[in-house]
């Protein structure tokens, strides 16, 4: 918004121009920041900025991270006076639910809109008492994966920490029940958003945001193996997944073209020193691909590459995906795949396909949307 006045609502005229004064200039005025955003430390500034005791700040991230408010009327034990404040000072700008898939086995997904236009998918996956949440870390991806409906999209933006946290938060209310893990396997590359994610991450695992335990959140990647070797010195113990699909080079190239300048040779040994640093299990996760790689060669190269090693091999059933070149194995070849790989010593099983009758893959209701 601007202003045309001056100061004293007078115009000083030059040459026969209306030409404004110094003070007369147009002026923007700043935009409000979301509340979301801030720090812990930039809401406790604002709090004491506005003449507020300082346990004002911890009521105020207790509305934000733990009961998701989603307006400032919510927050029934601030003063009034306050909330007409913090209105004035800060936006508390929610995501829009566009559309909500739900599927025969309970899975929910959804596409929610942030306040700038930009899209996301974000999945819940009931089992019982618990809820898992698959979250996006990026609207779009530039990975370029070629068996993935988000990759074809291309990369709109990363996501923020908030816009992160604020997915799985959509998803328990929704559930009306607690988030008991979070996997980042949505949309987007997280390592290639790593600061963003790593904060999400721990507002997840935080007693004050959502309350996960670390080994309940799990970070996936391409394999990114600067940022592999980052994580391995975070002190917190969240889980690592690597999406491998291959490990033949030339197919995982073909396949994985955003990583193609990290070897296959060069992921191993940087998985072989998170291990050592870590102590923890990684999991590889392989989409079976028809005549792609489910060949006998493909599953000697997986045997080699993780006999020996700590890890957990995912075999994941492929989504179809409307239009694509590429298809699921049958499950039978799937079972071959985890008895291999069992006889050799490396643990291994068949991921349960969740939402197969909604649009499942990552990427798939942001096309159909996109597309009418």
């Amino acid at each position: 918004m601007q202003s045309n006045n001056t100061l004293d609502g007078t115009n000083t005229t030059v040459d026969g121009a209306d030409t404004p004064t110094p003070d007369s200039r147009p002026q923007k005025t700043a935009a409000k920041s979301d509340l979301r955003s801030l720090s812990s430390e930039q809401i406790l500034d604002l709090v004491t900025s506005l003449g507020q005791p300082k346990f004002r700040a911890k009521q105020i991230e207790e509305w934000i991270w733990s009961k998701g408010a989603t307006s400032f009327d919510q927050m029934s034990n601030l003063p009034k006076t306050l909330r007409e404040e913090l209105s004035k000072q800060v936006i508390l700008a929610g995501a829009e639910q566009v559309v909500r898939q739900v599927s025969e086995d309970g899975s929910r997904k959804y596409l929610l809109r942030y306040p700038d236009g930009t899209s996301v998918e974000c999945v819940g996956m009931p089992n019982g008492n618990k809820l898992s949440v698959c979250a996006s870390t990026q609207a779009g991806c530039a990975m370029g994966c070629a068996f993935c409906a988000t990759g074809a999209s291309g990369l709109t933006r990363s996501l923020s920490a908030s816009e992160i946290y604020e997915q799985v938060m959509h998803v328990r209310d929704d559930f009306d029940t607690r988030v008991t893990s979070v996997v980042l396997m949505g949309q987007g590359e997280p390592f290639m958003n790593y600061d963003a994610t790593l904060t999400a991450m721990r507002r997840l695992n935080s007693p004050d945001g959502a309350g996960i335990g670390a080994r309940h959140i799990t970070v996936s990647t391409c394999g990114v193996i600067p940022m592999i070797k980052r994580f391995a010195s975070e002190p917190e113990q969240f889980t690592l997944a690597v999406s491998l699909h291959s490990a033949v080079q030339k197919t995982r190239d073909a396949l994985m073209p955003g990583v193609r300048k990290y070897s296959l040779i060069h992921l191993y040994d940087i998985m072989g020193e998170y291990v050592d640093k870590t102590g923890r299990r990684p999991t590889y996760e392989y989409a079976l691909i028809k005549g792609v790689n489910d060949s006998d060669n493909e599953l000697g190269a997986l045997r080699d590459f993780c006999r020996g090693t700590l890890c957990h091999v995912n075999i994941i059933q492929l989504n179809e995906i409307e239009g694509s070149k590429f298809h699921p194995t049958s499950p039978a070849r799937a079972q071959e795949f985890v008895n291999s790989l069992n006889s050799v010593g490396v643990e291994a099983t068949i991921r349960l396909s969740r939402g197969s009758d909604i649009d499942a893959a990552c990427g798939q209701l942001f096309q159909k949307r996109n597309a009418r």
